[in-house]
């Protein structure tokens, strides 16, 4: 009979309904948002570890005036933000190399996966 067929045709392979396909999409889509905002992050995260390393400082300093050691002045000590620039205390490279490493994952198994249905 025509209409009928004993074997089972492989159906084709369909990027969409693997989930590394997806997995490699959103890690991408990630790269491309770190990429975007990466000036932003760098300015508003300098002003965050600025007030962080500012309220650390103050009660190191309440520290010293509760154990009676001599006062220091803060702002003696104070250097400006622009001219030290030290590397950020949460960096945005971290993010980029989780989601670079998750894409080159992702494509690989996708990739075996195509090679597999394609047999």
């Amino acid at each position: 009979m025509e209409g009928s067929n004993n074997e089972q045709d492989p159906l084709p392979f369909r990027p969409a309904d693997s989930p590394w396909f997806w997995g490699l999409l959103f890690s991408l889509m990630a790269l491309i948002g770190l990429g975007l905002i990466g000036p932003k992050f760098d300015v508003r995260q300098r002003q965050i570890e600025g007030r962080f390393l500012g309220r650390r400082q103050a009660a190191i300093e309440r520290w010293r005036r509760q154990a009676g050691l001599p006062e220091v002045d803060l702002a003696d000590e104070a250097v400006d933000r622009s001219v030290a620039a030290p590397d950020r205390i949460v960096p945005l490279w971290t993010l980029a190399t989780a989601a670079t490493t998750a894409a080159i994952g992702c494509g690989i198994m996708l990739r075996q996966e195509w090679r597999n249905a394609s047999r």
